[in-house]
């Protein structure tokens, strides 16, 4: 690779905004990593030191600290931000496409070290990501769901029915039936799913009644092998356990000294039946309560219908810019999509109410 060229004064100051960024993304790590414990710490320190030594480079080619600096860019500022009150998962998704853009692919005073580091650090922060994805995906798909839901559906209904010409109280009387009358649904669907489900695993849960007279079973020949084969344990490793809770057993020792085998229940994963359902009406009153509030606050007509839209329109805006940040996707996108999707369902029972309103009665 052939020597870069004299440095001009642009390249000093690229090199004192490559600066004052790599010191801001160090700083979230650091942050980060003072939020977190164990191996997630000494990822987030390792990713910290590894700026600290980009930070360094451009130091060393500025001749030392320089008297004025660039403020660091919008989005460095926003996840030093978040990073130091926030959990990891959101700043986490958004340094990831931050990684995603190295700008020293191009640079001519990088080093190739440098390029190297930026790629392994997009693939750690999003291995970083992944983790809290996949332990916040059921909670957040549940959270969108049920918030979406009461935001898309209780908008078109009251949008429905204002439509028809019928009075401000008849609009906010049906805007609160239909609150109640989903998050009752959401509610009790979720109570039923998830005991179906812990009912589900316990007729699936083991027990030790074949163990417990193991005493009396020759040795050599017996079934107990196919108790274990059936619970998904190989041919030979089946066997041979068999023939240690047998030859236990028949020593005096009721239990096999390595305890059940087995998946676990399950029942930790799924939950509490009446903590889902409590939070999933929660959830759905939290988003149907939103396309109300201009009624709730006397007004009618027009001027609540267009005030609905706009409340319903911000919030659907944040929880796709939420969605799209969270899995690593262009946020403005997914939130025009939740946009579309929502004020596209309302204006359809708009149109209905219109067509049946009042009038054609």
């Amino acid at each position: 690779m052939h020597a870069p060229a004299q440095p001009t004064d642009a390249d000093r100051r690229r090199w004192a905004r490559y600066l004052v960024e790599e010191r801001a993304e160090g700083a979230v790590y650091a942050n980060l990593a003072a939020r977190r414990g164990g191996e997630e710490r000494e990822i987030l320190r390792s990713l910290a030191e590894a700026e600290r030594r980009h930070e360094q480079h451009w130091l060393d080619l500025l001749g030392g600290e320089p008297q004025r600096l660039p403020k660091a860019g919008i989005r460095s500022r926003l996840l030093g931000w978040m990073a130091s009150r926030f959990g990891s998962i959101f700043v986490l998704a958004l340094a990831q496409s931050a990684e995603a853009r190295s700008p020293y692919d191009t640079e001519e005073f990088a080093t190739p070290a440098m390029r190297a580091d930026e790629k392994v650090h997009y693939e750690v922060v999003r291995g970083l990501a992944a983790r809290g994805r996949r332990r916040l995906s059921g909670s957040f798909r549940a959270a969108v769901f049920g918030a979406n839901d009461g935001l898309v559906s209780n908008l078109a209904l009251v949008l429905g029915i204002g439509a028809t010409g019928v009075s401000g109280g008849f609009v906010l009387f049906s805007g609160v039936a239909g609150l109640l009358a989903g998050a009752l649904s959401m509610g009790a669907g979720e109570f039923v799913s998830v005991r179906s489900q812990r009912e589900l695993l316990a007729s699936t849960e083991e027990n030790s009644d074949a163990d417990a007279t193991a005493g009396d079973l020759d040795i050599d020949a017996n079934e107990l092998a196919l108790v274990y084969r059936a619970r998904g344990m190989a041919e030979d490793e089946s066997l041979a356990r068999a023939q240690r809770v047998v030859a236990a057993a028949q020593a005096g020792i009721r239990r096999d000294a390595t305890g059940p085998i087995g998946v676990d229940s399950g029942h930790d994963v799924v939950g509490s039946d009446w903590g889902a359902a409590i939070s999933s009406f929660l959830l759905f009153a939290s988003g149907a309560i939103v396309p109300v509030l201009p009624w709730i606050f006397g007004l009618s007509g027009l001027a609540a219908i267009a005030t609905a839209l706009v409340l319903v329109g911000v919030a659907l805006l944040a929880t796709g810019a939420m969605v799209g940040i969270l899995s690593g996707g262009p946020p403005l996108r997914r939130a025009l999509r939740q946009l579309a999707i929502g004020v596209g369902a309302a204006a359809i029972t708009y149109v209905l109410g219109l067509v049946f309103g009042v009038g054609a009665v």
